[in-house]
Parts: C-alpha cells; sequence; structure tokens
C-alpha cells in the first residue's frame, strides 16, 4: 500500500540564462530564458523536482516562486495526502477564490503543475519506479523534434540539429506572408521532402488570413500547422480552416481545463494537440487528457518551451501513453535545459531515451547553474 504523502518543505529556485539571440515569435521576444524548479522534500527525506511554466510574461519566474512559498507551500506542508493527486485536488480548491480574487487563475494554475511534478517524482521514487512506468508505461523511447526555430535563417539551426540526430522540425512564422513562405520553402529545400516539417504561428491570424497562409504553404508538406487562430476563437472557425486545407492542425499548449480539452476533442478538428503540464495539470490533469486525446483518434504532443525538469516530465507522459505523438525539444542553446534534462540531451535518429532510474530520473546539478541564479 502507498503511503501518504506528508511534505516536510517545499521550495522553489529561479534562474535566468541571457540571450545573445532572441526567441522570437509572432506575439513577442524572449531576451533571457527563465527556469523555476519546484523541489518537494517528504518527512522522511525523500525529494521529488517539479518545474513551472513562467516564459511569459517577461517578470513571471520570480512571481510564480512566490506564488509557491507564500501559498502553496504552507497548504502542503499543513497536513497528509493520500497522493499526489489528492494534493493536486486540495491546492486548487483551497486557492480557487484567491486566483479569481487576484485575476491570475493561469499563474496558480501553473505553479500548482509544477508542484504535482515535483509530487510525482516523489511518489515514483518512493516506488523505486521510473516514473515513465510508474504512471504505466511499456517503453522508454520517445519521438523527437526540434523546435523554435526563429525566422532568420532557420535552416543553419536545423542543419546542425540535424547533424545532432533530429528528424523532425518546427518552424516559426506569423511574421508575413512574404517572410514566411520564403522561410518555409527554404526550409524544405534544405532538410528534403522525406523530414517532417512543422509550421507554428502562435496564434497570429484571423480566419481568412489562416485560410490564405494554409493554402500558400501546402506545396511544402507541412505535417501540421499549429496555432494559427487565437485560442478563444470559436471552434466553429477551426473547423472552416480545415474544411480548407489538407494541413493537419495542432493547439492546446494554451488550453487550461478538462472543459477546454473536451471541447477541443468534441470539435473533432485538431490531428495534433499539445498539453503542457507544466502549464496547467501537472500529471494529475494532464495524463487522463493524453489518454482521451489518444482515445479520439489525434496524436498527443507534448508542448515544452523551458528547463529541462519540464522537458524530462513531459517526455515521461509521452512514454507513459504511447501513441505515435512527439516530444518538443527546444533547437536554441539553452543551458537551463541541456543541464537539467539527462538523458535527453542525446538524441540519436530522432528518438530520445529515458533511464531506469527512479522518478524523472536525474537530480538536478543546481552548483553548475549557479552563474544563472536568482535571488528571490
Amino acid at each position: 500500500m502507498n503511503r501518504p504523502l506528508h511534505i516536510r518543505s517545499l521550495r522553489a529556485l529561479v534562474w535566468r540564462y541571457p540571450l545573445k539571440t532572441p526567441v522570437v515569435t509572432s506575439f513577442g521576444s524572449m531576451r533571457d530564458r527563465p527556469m523555476v524548479l519546484v523541489r518537494a522534500e517528504d518527512t522522511d527525506g525523500n525529494a521529488g523536482w517539479g518545474e513551472i511554466w513562467c516564459n511569459f510574461p517577461a517578470v513571471g519566474a520570480e512571481h510564480r516562486a512566490r506564488l509557491v512559498h507564500g501559498v502553496l507551500a504552507p497548504i502542503l506542508t499543513s497536513r497528509p495526502f493520500e497522493n499526489a493527486a489528492a494534493a493536486f485536488d486540495a491546492l486548487t480548491e483551497q486557492t480557487a477564490v484567491l486566483a479569481l480574487q487576484a485575476g491570475e487563475p493561469g499563474p496558480f494554475a501553473q505553479a500548482i503543475a509544477g508542484v504535482d511534478i515535483a509530487l510525482w517524482d516523489l511518489q515514483a521514487r518512493r516506488a523505486q519506479q521510473p516514473l515513465w512506468r510508474f504512471l504505466g508505461g511499456a517503453s522508454p523511447r520517445v519521438k523527437v523534434y526540434a523546435s523554435g526555430l526563429n525566422p532568420d535563417r532557420p535552416a543553419d539551426v536545423a542543419s546542425t540539429r540535424r547533424n545532432e540526430g533530429f528528424r523532425a522540425f518546427k518552424l516559426k512564422i506569423g511574421f508575413g506572408k512574404e517572410r514566411d513562405v520564403a522561410n518555409v520553402g527554404a526550409l524544405r529545400a534544405s532538410l528534403g521532402d522525406g523530414v517532417d516539417l512543422m509550421v507554428d504561428a502562435n496564434q497570429a491570424w484571423s480566419v481568412e488570413t489562416a485560410i490564405d497562409m494554409a493554402r500558400a504553404l501546402e506545396p511544402f508538406y507541412i505535417a501540421w500547422l499549429e496555432e494559427p487562430l487565437r485560442v478563444d476563437r470559436p471552434w466553429s472557425e477551426w473547423q472552416s480552416l480545415r474544411e480548407h486545407t489538407k494541413i493537419a492542425l495542432a493547439a492546446g499548449e494554451n488550453l487550461a481545463s478538462d472543459a477546454g480539452f473536451d471541447a477541443a476533442l468534441a470539435a473533432n478538428v485538431l490531428a495534433v494537440v499539445q498539453p503542457d503540464i507544466a502549464k496547467w495539470g501537472g500529471f494529475t490533469r494532464g495524463m487522463p487528457v493524453a489518454r482521451r486525446i489518444i482515445a479520439a483518434g489525434a496524436r498527443f504532443c507534448p508542448h515544452w518551451l523551458g528547463g529541462g525538469v519540464g522537458l524530462l516530465a513531459s517526455a515521461h507522459a509521452l512514454a507513459a501513453v504511447g501513441g505515435g505523438g512527439m516530444l518538443e525539444v527546444d533547437a536554441n542553446p539553452n543551458p537551463l535545459r541541456s543541464a537539467t534534462c539527462g538523458p535527453l540531451a542525446t538524441v540519436t535518429d530522432g528518438c530520445g531515451v529515458l533511464n531506469n532510474r527512479p522518478g524523472l530520473g536525474i537530480e538536478p546539478d543546481l552548483a553548475g547553474l549557479q552563474t544563472y541564479a536568482v535571488a528571490l
């Protein structure tokens, strides 16, 4: 029988890695790469690690860490919980009114998701099982793709990552039709026809623009078109877009509720669904959603753009549910990711392989990241 979780301490740590080349999206740029890790330790001295999504706004990392310290830690350390799922429910319920009062349901959900990841890591460590197996997976191997290719000379980055073992790539678009089509054409010519190429518009377009752009992109054999429309647009607009293009549609990183994912699946318009378990839901809500995605006949391809612990967590989720999905791996240099992603630092023939160590399978090397640490 699993022992209850009695958490003695919960703390969040923040790092920022300054960028020489900003990460560019259609809605803004990142001039540094933040990372917020969460460490939960039980009364027996066992510890688990999680990561909180914190990319935007630029001041978000420190804020989410303070939510952990000031709001979530007192709740989590106040009493034992039957398991990580029970803790998730308690944290969500006991902060629901405060999140509404502050107008911040997103940051609260993100902080709770990171804590949830740490608690599942802790549970799997106590069970002496790798998390992917603890969650019901059969194989530690996951397909991966190189993400976040900027609009400036993307073929150069793709060529480097291809030499490192990647076999699929995703380009940022949403910078004007002429530039987007030229970039996609150049990248397809560089990669050849046998390589998966996806594009991500980051909610940039109206449905009319999306239809026009999809038609322009179809000759380049695009594997999926990600977030062409805003997440708050009605599903009827997505259905209209789907009727006008053969390109598979993808979205999900900005859905943040069971109802939101259920509505997306009911609309039957997304071929690829991309929950971010460090942005909403953690493993407690994220795993049931992933299984519903696969049951609906769509591909579960977890979204991730952050540090290495969140990347590992996303990989364990994908390995646990199986299916034909791929793991998003940022193509841009980031020591906060590479120093903390363990076996995923190596990609072979388009795949990463998780290890058999308990939990997420790593103990982050914090000393090596001290240069980038942020004092709270």
